[in-house]
């Protein structure tokens, strides 16, 4: 009994493209994975800013926008000094849009909106 040509197995041309197709997939597998790493990386610095301006928009809805232009501008936070600026606009109801940006030197900022009282509330 003889087998035909087509049931020998496997060609050495069909084992390096399988070799070849395995690993362009193990490839972009580690690309995608380096690019995670690198995300995941950088959300530390901006959750952190991002708790800056809350704190500070907390502390503006509690002191009011009139007693919150004296706190400081500079802010540590983890281990990072931050800067806050806070940009005030009135409001037709009689509120303040604080407009907070909190950034740090080559780092990601974050920036949050709130509506503040202009004097504490009673």
């Amino acid at each position: 009994m003889r087998r035909a040509l087509s049931d020998r197995g496997v060609s050495l041309i069909e084992l390096v493209v399988a070799i070849m197709v395995l690993a362009m997939g193990t490839l972009a597998a580690f690309r995608a994975i380096d690019q995670a790493v690198l995300s995941v990386g950088q959300e530390t610095p901006r959750l952190l800013a991002t708790a800056a301006a809350r704190n500070r928009a907390a502390e503006l809805a509690l002191m009011g926008a009139r007693a919150g232009r004296g706190l400081p501008s500079e802010v540590t936070m983890g281990p990072h000094d931050w800067r806050i600026e806070v940009s005030e606009e009135a409001t037709e109801v009689g509120l303040v849009e604080a407009t907070i940006t909190v950034t740090a030197s080559g780092l990601p900022g974050a920036v949050l909106v709130a509506y503040v009282p202009v004097e504490p509330p009673e």
